[in-house]
């Protein structure tokens, strides 16, 4: 059944897709005939992310594929209701990849599970864009996301990065994007929620949210002084002045 939005809800819905289309032209993410793979977690914001990109491409002059990958790792106990995405990617017009793969938790010496885990999911997305021709990338991180990264940088390893909207990789043959970029996590919980995405996985006993909640903490801190300092933050990264740095 076709779910019935009122005007407010439509006017947000609208909003955060256009939105989402704002940070892909300003930054070039997606061009004419370009293949896109997404890669789908399971939770809400590639879910999201995936229907975004696939609604976009109705109002579009240009015309582009969309892909879908889900890493499977059978070593992990991890679960996400595959046949529900099957379903979802076909009724988006979306090839979707399963790939099963091991992390191999036991060989990974005194890295932590959740690093181990992360790192070959990487590794499988990136055989399966090359194995594909596939030369984007895309990601469902948002702009908290970005902030939070940045605060635990600096905090962690005295390092000022974060995760760039759009990054060139292996000499210019892939590029990682980020479409949600411009978008708050509230703003997708939100879009979820009223689209009907619930969370398909249940939450891996070795995932460490701890330095990530204690940034967010931190956060949450700046914004009760400011109400801007979530959207200062990641303007900032923008806006560094050498000149009065050490």
């Amino acid at each position: 059944m076709v779910k019935r939005f009122n005007k407010e809800e439509q006017a947000f819905i609208q909003k955060v897709r256009q939105t989402a289309g704002k940070a892909i032209n300003h930054y070039k993410m997606i061009g004419e005939n370009n293949k896109v793979m997404v890669a789908v977690s399971g939770g809400k914001d590639s879910l999201s992310l995936l229907e975004i990109l696939s609604s976009r491409r109705k109002g579009m002059p240009i015309t582009y594929q969309l892909h879908a990958a889900h890493i499977i790792t059978e070593d992990v106990p991890y679960q996400i209701d595959t046949e529900w995405l099957q379903h979802f990617c076909d009724d988006l017009d979306v090839t979707l990849h399963l790939v099963h793969t091991r992390a191999n938790l036991e060989t990974a010496g005194k890295k932590k599970p959740c690093f181990a885990c992360s790192k070959n999911r990487r590794k499988e997305l990136f055989q399966l864009t090359h194995s594909l021709g596939i030369k984007k990338l895309a990601f469902g991180h948002h702009l908290d996301d970005a902030v939070e990264t940045l605060v635990m940088n600096m905090a962690q390893h005295a390092n000022i990065s974060s995760i760039p909207p759009q990054l060139e990789m292996f000499d210019g043959k892939l590029e990682l994007i980020r479409p949600l970029t411009l978008l708050m996590d509230a703003e997708m919980k939100r879009y979820a929620d009223l689209l009907g995405f619930q969370s398909l996985k249940q939450e891996c006993p070795y995932e460490d949210h701890t330095i990530r909640k204690k940034a967010r903490d931190i956060i949450e801190q700046m914004t009760s002084i400011n109400p801007k300092a979530r959207i200062n933050l990641f303007n900032s990264m923008k806006k560094i002045d050498f000149d009065y740095l050490p």
